[in-house]
């Protein structure tokens, strides 16, 4: 039973649905929202608040791309909470390759960074009690009708993910959403790693899915956001059966936290050849991520960059 529950990127989209469904189960006590920006965070609790008829929820100030930022909020906290949904992410701006002064890519500390140290933070502070779901991506596993192709390395070692996250594994012309692919494969590698490190609270990585309304196409180049934006979300995808609503895709995250049937260690989305539907193991489909030494590897490589 998931009493409290912290959700990052809370204040819209998937983050904020998956609030209004946990708020809508009664044994949910409280939601915190972990948002970098005071004002739209505010906007968002007081329309949660209306759309659930509860005063549940509680803003947190938190940017995942700063570990400082996410230290401070996590030290913030006055009690341990039950769950953790790791939604916030992105395409990582103008630039997604662009180094950070922390030696990462933009698209790297979008997604991972401040998330890696949430979770260390919160299992150091014992404020972690039950379960820590990541938002994953079918493009971790290669998705051949967006045009993603399976992330292939070729050792696999520690450095060569280290590559992935400073960038200098990828050419100049990489287009962003295969390198999105890859930082979300190394995610879900590091997740598997910290489930087997930490047995008594659960990690499940979650793909929402292909999902509309949400804004991670928002940062994509301009012509490629508006051949997502005006064709392949409203036209393509759904003629193909390719994409669901936001109340689906936040079920996913609902779902992962509180059905126990979901595996500690699992990478969890669609299944092949698909972005919606019933959710499956991925190393079914994709076998590498079922690697242990593989899964070490990445979780070592992030942590070079978190001092």
């Amino acid at each position: 039973m998931n009493k409290s529950i912290l959700i990052t990127g809370a204040n819209s989209g998937l983050g904020k649905e998956s609030a209004r469904q946990l708020a809508m189960i009664s044994e949910t006590e409280k939601i915190y929202m972990a948002c970098r920006n005071l004002d739209k965070a505010l906007e968002a609790k007081q329309s949660l608040e209306k759309a659930t008829g509860r005063s549940i929820f509680e803003i947190i100030l938190m940017d995942v791309s700063d570990p400082d930022s996410v230290r401070t909020a996590v030290s913030q906290l006055s009690a341990p909470i039950d769950a953790l949904i790791m939604n916030a992410g992105g395409m990582g701006g103008k630039s997604p390759l662009q180094k950070t002064a922390k030696g990462v890519t933009s698209l790297f500390a979008a997604n991972i960074l401040g998330h890696v140290v949430l979770v260390d933070e919160l299992l150091k502070a014992n404020k972690l009690t039950n379960v820590a779901l990541y938002a994953g991506s079918e493009g971790a596993r290669g998705v051949e009708e967006m045009g993603m192709e399976r992330p292939d390395l070729k050792t696999s070692s520690v450095d060569e993910f280290a590559s992935i996250i400073d960038g200098s594994f990828f050419g100049e012309e990489t287009d962003p959403m295969q390198a999105y692919g890859y930082i979300k494969y190394t995610a879900a590698q590091w997740m598997s790693s910290e489930a087997r490190k930490n047995p008594s609270i659960r990690f499940i990585t979650m793909s929402p899915g292909f999902t509309k309304g949400t804004a991670v196409m928002n940062d994509l180049p301009p012509a490629k956001k508006f051949m997502f934006t005006y064709i392949m979300i409203p036209i393509i995808a759904p003629l193909k059966g390719m994409v669901h609503n936001l109340n689906k895709g936040a079920k996913r995250y609902v779902d992962g936290i509180s059905n126990e049937s979901f595996t500690s260690g699992t990478f969890y989305a669609s299944k092949a050849k698909s972005l919606v539907g019933p959710v499956i193991d991925q190393s079914t489909i994709f076998p590498d991520l079922s690697i242990a030494t593989y899964q070490d590897n990445a979780n070592e490589a992030i942590h070079r960059y978190i001092s």
